[in-house]
C-alpha cells in the first residue's frame, strides 16, 4: 500500500512546503495531530478520502477525479501553468477570444 500511496502523500508534502507551512501549522488548519500529519506524509498510514480532502483543501488544493483518458490534457494545461508561473513576463491565459469573439 505504501507504494500505491507514495505519489499523493509526497505531492500533499511539496504543497505544504512550498507554502512555507510546517506540519505543525497545518494540524492546527486541519484539527488534525502533527504525527498524524507525519504518518501521512511517509506514507506510514492508510489514508482516509476525508483526511486527504481536509489537508488538500488546508493547502488550496482540490481533490479531483479524472478520467484517464483525460489525463494527458490536464498534464499539458499543468505544464503549461507551470511554465506561465516559472516565466511571469511571458505569462499567458489558458484561454482567449478569437478576434471574431466579442463580448456585445
Amino acid at each position: 500500500m505504501k507504494y500505491i500511496l507514495e505519489h499523493l502523500t509526497k505531492s500533499l508534502q511539496a504543497a505544504r512546503k512550498a507554502k512555507g507551512m510546517s506540519q505543525r501549522a497545518l494540524s492546527r488548519r486541519t484539527g488534525m495531530p502533527q504525527a498524524q500529519i507525519s504518518k501521512i506524509e511517509n506514507a506510514a498510514v492508510d489514508l482516509k478520502t476525508s483526511s486527504l480532502v481536509s489537508l488538500a483543501r488546508a493547502l488550496e488544493l482540490e481533490v479531483m477525479l479524472i478520467p484517464r483518458t483525460h489525463i494527458p490534457a490536464v498534464n499539458g494545461l499543468l505544464r503549461m501553468v507551470k511554465q506561465t508561473d516559472d516565466d511571469e513576463s511571458t505569462a499567458k491565459p489558458l484561454y482567449a477570444l478569437d478576434d471574431t469573439d466579442n463580448d456585445e
